[in-house]
């Protein structure tokens, strides 16, 4: 018997070039998480962050049958207690239509290479209490939910709210 083909899925880096898609998947991802209300960033805010002089993120973007299926937006981070870096992963992301193809796996494969090829501890990102579709994707690769840890952030209103602050 003689497999075909049917379908093929390409993982890349993303370039400045790729800067208008990179902007679509993140207003898609916002809508499908229900935070539009949060974007704030721009095309040149991106493109200054992610290929300017300092790089503080990378993309990988999928391609299913040369169509721009998915993304994955990730940056190092440093584990104290593994002595190495790490990788988080802010965002990953397939278009609906492009979902239950083996686009978000690839990804994650690939992110996982790289992790390996830059000698990193571990990676780790998170995820909405309520995307259980993302949840049991996640757990079907063999990760493990973190316990007895609660995500903070302070954002830029915080930020001038401290530094404003004479005393502490």
């Amino acid at each position: 018997m003689e497999f075909i083909l049917t379908h093929k899925i390409d993982i890349r880096r993303a370039k400045s070039k790729d800067i208008k898609q990179i902007f679509s998947f993140i207003k898609e991802l916002a809508k499908y998480e229900k935070l539009s209300k949060d974007v704030v960033a721009t095309e040149k805010l991106l493109n200054d962050n992610l290929f300017g002089k300092r790089k503080y993120a990378e993309v990988l973007i999928a391609k299913f049958n040369g169509e721009d299926a998915g993304f994955a937006l990730f940056f190092h981070n440093f584990s104290t207690f593994v002595g190495k870096p790490g990788i988080y992963l802010e965002d990953i992301y397939v278009r609906e239509n492009y979902r239950n193809k083996g686009i978000g796996k690839a990804l994650f494969i690939e992110l996982v290479k790289l992790a390996k090829e830059r000698d990193c501890g571990r990676i780790e990102w998170s995820v909405l209490d309520w995307n259980l579709p993302s949840i049991k994707f996640y757990k079907g690769l063999g990760a493990e939910p973190m316990k007895d840890w609660t995500v903070y952030r302070l954002t830029e209103i915080q930020f001038d709210k401290l530094t404003s602050k004479k005393e502490f």
